[in-house]
């Protein structure tokens, strides 16, 4: 792809410090950041580690800083888990220009793509500057009641508005850039970037859309009528969400898994380009594609497939 460079300029910044951070409540981060640790130490290289880490996982002499500051102590930031962990880093340090990279100890892995067995030998590459790296568009949330801002949010990979009681069909109208578009009978609707497009969008029937292109994603979630389809349109678009007043009920707005506010009626919310962009880094020969068939099981036997989730 042409926004996968290889980053071997002789201005290429020197990675001297490493910032850590993981779901503190995942046990299987401790082992990789313990090794992580003694490696990036053992090379002079210096160490921060999240606070939200227990201070059991490693050193004592390991300094730790709040996560909303690892961006101004560090020049790489290497986030240990599965996607949800690479999601939550990259809403971080959104916008702050240090490049992330993800060592998966999840299952998916679209975002952090480099295993544990292969961690020390792919960071020694990047440590190098040997690796490609991608800056990946976000979205930003904001929800409005009477002209007032009453909440925000950033999302890599999309917007979600969801019914809150469980039983009741949510009847939502959305708008682009000011004009309507559709009322939309069903279980929500979410908003994904091109990242997005392989989760939660995905399983709701949307389209894959390759990371380099500036794109949002419109899908409803289990729409009452089939005849409704997912729509792509330019980052450059405004979407807005509403619910229908006539049926109204009480919805819920996440960004990236976590919930920022309810969506009432009365209330809007606005989805737009954010103006932060997230660098992520992955080792050399990176391919989307092959990720692709990797984790969708493209071009395998179904029956073999099959065998490997009994």
């Amino acid at each position: 792809m042409a926004a996968l460079q290889k980053e071997q300029l002789l201005s290429q910044p020197a990675f001297n410090t490493v910032a850590l951070m993981g779901n503190p409540e995942d046990v299987r981060i401790v082992e990789p950041l313990r090794i992580l640790t003694a490696h990036l130490s053992s090379q002079g290289r210096g160490v921060v580690l999240a606070d939200s880490i227990s201070a059991t996982a490693v050193p004592a002499s390991v300094r730790r800083v709040p996560e909303s500051e690892l961006s101004r102590h560090a020049q790489l930031l290497v986030a240990v888990g599965g996607d949800g962990s690479m999601l939550y880093a990259a809403r971080r340090i959104a916008g702050s220009g240090v490049p992330l990279l993800g060592i998966n100890r999840g299952r998916l892995g679209f975002l952090a793509d480099v295993s544990p067995a292969d961690m020390l030998a792919r960071l020694d590459e990047i440590l190098r500057g040997d690796f490609v790296k991608e800056r990946r568009m976000l979205l930003q949330a904001e929800i409005v009641d009477a002209g007032t801002t009453v909440a925000t949010g950033l999302a890599l990979n999309d917007i979600v508005v969801n019914r809150h009681d469980p039983g009741r069909m949510l009847e939502i109208r959305t708008f682009i850039d000011g004009r309507y578009v559709n009322t939309h009978g069903g279980d929500g609707f979410i908003i994904a970037t091109a990242t997005g497009s392989t989760a939660y969008a995905l399983s709701c029937g949307g389209p894959i859309v390759a990371p380099s292109l500036d794109a949002i994603v419109l899908v409803p979630i289990c729409p009452h009528t089939l005849s409704e389809r997912p729509i792509i349109v330019p980052a450059t678009a405004v979407t807005e969400v509403k619910l229908s007043e006539p049926h109204s009920t009480r919805a819920q707005v996440s960004c990236d898994g976590e919930v920022a506010a309810e969506l009432l009626p009365g209330r809007s919310l606005r989805v737009r380009a954010a103006e932060q962009r997230v660098e992520l880094i992955h080792p050399l020969g990176y391919d989307y594609f092959e990720i692709l068939r990797d984790k969708l099981y493209w071009g395998q036997d179904h029956h073999l497939t099959g065998a490997r989730h009994a």
